[in-house]
């Protein structure tokens, strides 16, 4: 088979969607031999995805198609798709091009997430209706939808009407980095680095209302009999205020750690040093994150109600996003029950083999051989 995929994000994003593409690209050339892999991108100049084949990258044709990037990827990628010869193409960012069916080629679409759908007050009305005109049109006319969770899945059926037999659950996995042991003089550098010692609960995500990493900050205020640190890792936003406010309402000052700027490279030894890694965002698609600490064999405290009891299966506890008080519950397990954060530890280490890129290239390559 000649497969192309729209490779977008994976040349221009560091996290999210890219590292969802270049997890795809990089399971299915090592795990899924025998077939061709060519990534459409209408440009590829920060050098996120060194490791993929340069003769199987294409980008648009002619000086036209090249200023006009975005109507390339709407509609006119079609003809060079049809002049390439291409047998399926795979959208891994929730839009395929218009006149695929027309061009004879058949069509997967993936689809992320409808938390604009579910949480719609945190976007703007007019990225709410082009997110909404994309998806749908998107799993109207693709010959299949992948959806990176089941709770993706019961979304696109619920909120658009999705025939269920047109959807297929298959999983991601996460940075192959966060897969290997650290070393103990690597921990320890990388925590002084950032000024963290002693035991402490980890958090990792973009400061922002839906991750609710100030509720997470109120139930810690909450614990009893112990010496953690809370450290938050993410990207700066508007919404850190508020964390820091109620860190400082709590007289948590000198117990919460804020960290932004972190290097991948140093991401790893945080989470294998971590007793506990906690992540009670209000909704998401899949939860990363999650698995990332699964790999390093830490125990997670997640929220209930969207896809998180998927990422983390038996390898954490569940808590209301809602409910401080749910949540300071099961995060004082964690902290004082040692035995219990190693059965956890265990249970996630087991549960997050079914996520690996062989697994997942397996299931693509079927997929892609049942549609041709």
């Amino acid at each position: 088979m000649r497969i192309g995929f729209d490779a977008k994000r994976a040349f221009a994003n560091k996290t999210g969607l890219g590292n969802y593409s270049r997890f795809v690209l990089d399971a299915l050339i090592e795990h899924g031999p025998g077939h061709e892999y060519l990534a459409f991108t209408p440009k590829n100049n920060r050098n996120l995805f060194d490791g993929f084949p340069t003769g199987s990258i294409h980008y648009p044709q002619n000086f036209v198609d090249q200023k006009l990037s975005a109507y390339w990827r709407y509609a006119r990628i079609t003809r060079q798709l049809r002049e390439e010869n291409v047998d399926l193409y795979h959208g891994l960012s929730n839009e395929i091009p218009q006149g695929l069916e027309q061009a004879g080629i058949r069509s997967v679409v993936t689809i992320h997430d409808l938390i604009f759908e579910r949480l719609p007050h945190l976007f703007k009305p007019i990225d709410r209706a082009i997110y909404r005109h994309k998806f749908k049109s998107a799993c109207n006319r693709a010959d299949s939808v992948v959806a990176v969770s089941d709770q993706t899945r019961r979304d696109l059926i619920e909120l658009y009407r999705v025939d269920d037999s047109k959807i297929k659950v298959i999983y991601q996995d996460c940075n192959p980095v966060f897969q290997k042991l650290v070393t103990a003089e690597e921990k320890t550098r990388v925590c002084a680095k950032n000024g963290i010692t002693g035991p402490f609960v980890l958090c990792v995500g973009t400061l922002e209302e839906r991750k609710n990493q100030h509720r997470l900050v109120e139930a810690f205020s909450q614990l009893e009999n112990h010496d953690f640190t809370l450290v938050l890792v993410g990207k700066l936003t508007a919404y850190a205020k508020k964390i820091t406010e109620t860190a400082s309402r709590l007289k948590l000052e000198n117990r919460v750690k804020l960290l932004h700027n972190v290097s991948t490279t140093d991401l790893p030894a945080l989470y294998q040093s971590a007793e506990v890694f906690a992540y009670i965002s209000i909704y998401e698609g899949f939860g990363i994150p999650i698995v990332e600490a699964l790999h390093s064999g830490t125990p997670v405290l997640a929220a209930k109600g969207s896809c998180l009891e998927e990422a983390g299966g038996p390898g954490g506890l569940y808590a209301d996003p809602y409910q401080t008080e749910n949540i300071s519950e099961q995060l004082q397990k964690l902290v004082t029950d040692v035995p219990l954060r190693n059965a956890l530890s265990e249970a996630g280490r087991l549960h997050v083999q079914q996520f690996s890129g062989k697994q997942i290239a397996g299931q693509l390559v079927q997929l892609y051989k049942s549609l041709i």
